[in-house]
């Protein structure tokens, strides 16, 4: 049976966390991930920060596949989409208490990978899920 990413579940358990815990939540995300949007202004060094306290951010939503919200940039609402994907890290900016999310290249690789092709391993039930270290 396959099993839903847990990412998303992840981020917004942690948000709720860090929001009671008194503190700021901040988003680091990928810069270069498809189908992110955000000011080009916020990218730094391949990557953005982003405050997603509810005291920074309207209309915040984080389900499954995006988080989306309307912020303010240089003085400017922008409203702002990112695909959960692209989300590395949620932390409390005063902490930095929070998690850094693992490199999913991988498992999208083995998951894309047709089944039946990998060498080794048991050929009787081609359609079983085989696991693999990735580094």
């Amino acid at each position: 049976m396959e099993m839903v990413a847990s990412r998303p579940y992840l981020m917004r358990a942690l948000h709720e966390w860090i929001v009671d815990s008194g503190c700021t939540p901040h988003l680091l995300v990928d810069a270069d991930f498809p189908g992110l949007e955000v000011p080009d202004s916020a990218c730094k060094d391949g990557q953005v920060v982003l405050n997603v306290s509810p005291s920074a951010v309207r209309d915040l939503v984080m389900d499954n596949m995006l988080v989306s919200f309307v912020a303010r940039f240089g003085g400017v609402s922008r409203g702002v989409s990112v695909p959960v994907a692209a989300v590395k890290a949620i932390y409390a900016r005063e902490n930095g208490r929070g998690m850094v999310f693992p490199e999913e290249e991988g498992l999208e690789q083995a998951d894309s990978t047709p089944t039946g092709t990998e060498s080794g391993g048991d050929d009787d039930d081609p359609g079983r899920p085989r696991l693999r270290v990735v580094k």
